[in-house]
């Protein structure tokens, strides 16, 4: 694997205008500080970024460096002290929370560390769920939520419930779910932190695998460089900073 550094941010997205990519989230100037008693921390620091529709992007770095902020500004799970959010052109800085989970629903899927699903729903209900909220009629979610456990290995799972299942097992669930309505933007906030490391390569793979054979925007946060080498391109933070923005070549 090599490892290709742009000298700055905004040679990279020359690079991404001039072929012609779209962007599906934009950051200008995010700025984020936490009150905690009569100190200030910086949990983000004037941070400008572009993810173009259809990268697979890694967002890295250790705990407390502002990743997990960050994917809760993408995701307008918390407001910015400073600076706006894009997401397909629509500043979510700006929006209020109906709006935002109105947002979340047309565009954006989410795969958790903790799984979260449902423990009273079984791996197909839990799957069908972003449909529900879609208004998909159930015969046709229920077709749709079987296909994607079809996809991830799951179908002898189909009718058991979370704790009937392994964590590789109800990450598969999670997968399934977070693209089960096609969202154009799935974020994966530490998608293999309770994984072992073989249940991790294939979780990671089957990912990337469904988010480009649809074309999506895969967001993935991690402290974990073996996780970030399947992506398009890893962005480094330290202490709120941006400190490097890096495509990946495969070898």
């Amino acid at each position: 694997m090599r490892f290709f550094v742009f000298n700055n941010f905004w040679e990279l997205i020359l690079i991404n205008k001039e072929n012609g990519m779209a962007k599906i989230v934009k950051i200008i100037g995010l700025r984020k500080v936490y009150k905690i008693a009569k100190e200030k921390v910086v949990a983000l620091n004037k941070i400008d970024l572009e993810i173009p529709k259809g990268e697979i992007c890694c967002i890295l770095g250790t705990s407390g460096s502002g990743k997990s902020t960050l994917l809760n500004m993408m995701a307008g799970l918390e407001k910015p002290t400073r600076g706006d959010v894009y997401i397909n052109g629509h500043n979510i800085s700006a929006m209020n929370e109906k709006q935002l989970a109105s947002l979340r629903r047309k565009y954006v899927g989410f795969i958790f560390q903790s799984y979260n699903l449902l423990p009273a729903l079984t791996a197909l209900e839990n799957v069908a769920l972003p449909l529900v909220f879609r208004g998909v009629p159930k015969f046709k979610r229920n077709i749709i939520a079987k296909k994607m456990i079809k996809d991830v290995g799951l179908s002898s799972r189909i009718k058991h419930k979370p704790a009937e299942m392994s964590g590789g097992q109800q990450q598969r669930a999670g997968i399934a779910r977070a693209f089960a309505a096609k969202p154009m933007l799935v974020f994966a906030d530490e998608p293999t932190g309770n994984l072992d490391s073989k249940t991790t390569t294939e979780i990671m793979e089957m990912m990337v695998k469904i988010a480009r054979e649809h074309k999506q925007t895969l967001v993935i946060v991690t402290h974990d460089k073996s996780v970030a080498s399947y992506a398009d391109r890893i962005i480094t933070l330290v202490d709120g900073n941006i400190i490097s923005d890096s495509l990946v070549q495969k070898a």
